[in-house]
């Protein structure tokens, strides 16, 4: 079972912007240049990047009149595209205390601080109000958090009644042990991969209902493959990439993700609730 202190330490970096900021000077911008698409590289830290995000939320039907929760925010990728993309508010909530620094220097770079504010927090206990979001999501989230009744508890707490919820996690979907390290877990005892019935059942328990459900096992498969054959091309890591947030040994967690989903161990799973009215 993850401990919140072992999750944290796990994605800290230490001079994250410092490295983004590098990346961005190899592509030939600076803070007072970039924009969101210039950031889906390193920040889409899920399964399908900014393809998966987008697909994604179009189902969580963001609007321009709503205040949005991102769960486990990391960054705040989701949150600034959302924001752009939607018109809407949105509040992230994070573990990492550098995630969530280094994503709110991000949203001023790219003029959106006024629309996206991030924080560092428990999604499981957050500070805010009963009721105060119109919509809420998680992207690759509840891999780290193993209360899931908890989890489920918090986000109906804070939703308004008729409000939806997205969850686009990795979850358990066959037998066998994953072989680690993980994007998400050094080891067995930092991952809380649950599996859909389990989410399931925690969110109904909380009173959401189901309205969808749909396996992304097939479109991993793909991005994978495509992401196989663009760096069997490449000399060097991108400028810009997922391999920032992971650290040194990026491509072991990457090769090991790839397996456990080509083994069917786990998958890529969107569910889709509502608190009902």
């Amino acid at each position: 079972m993850p401990e919140k202190n072992s999750v944290a330490a796990h994605y800290t970096h230490g001079r994250l912007l410092d490295a983004i900021i590098g990346g961005l000077e190899k592509l030939g911008k600076t803070p007072d240049s970039v924009i969101v698409d210039d950031l889906a590289p390193v920040d889409e830290f899920h399964i399908g990047g900014r393809i998966a995000t987008e697909s994604f939320l179009d189902q969580v039907t963001l609007g321009p009149d709503d205040h949005v929760l991102d769960v486990g925010c990391g960054l705040g990728g989701a949150s600034r595209f959302a924001a752009q993309r939607y018109n809407c508010r949105v509040s992230g909530v994070d573990l990492t205390h550098e995630f969530v620094d280094a994503g709110t220097a991000l949203c001023a770079w790219v003029g959106l601080a006024d629309r996206v504010t991030l924080e560092q927090g428990d999604a499981t206990a957050t500070s805010y109000d009963e009721g105060m979001f119109d919509k809420a999501y998680m992207l690759h989230v509840g891999m780290n958090i193993a209360d899931k009744p908890a989890l489920a508890r918090e986000l109906f707490r804070v939703l308004r009644p008729g409000a939806t919820l997205g969850i686009y996690d990795v979850m358990k979907v066959g037998g066998g042990d994953l072989t680690f390290p993980v994007p998400w877990a050094v080891n067995s005892s930092e991952s809380a991969v649950g599996s859909p019935t389990e989410y399931k059942e925690a969110l109904e328990a909380a009173g959401f209902v189901i309205t969808a459900e749909r396996n992304r096992r097939d479109f991993a498969l793909e991005f994978f493959a495509k992401l196989q054959a663009a760096a069997s091309k490449a000399k060097n890591p991108p400028a810009l990439g997922l391999h920032i947030l992971m650290g040194k040994n990026a491509p072991v967690k990457v090769r090991n993700l790839i397996e456990n989903v080509s083994e069917n161990r786990i998958a890529p799973v969107e569910l889709i609730a509502r608190k009902m009215a």
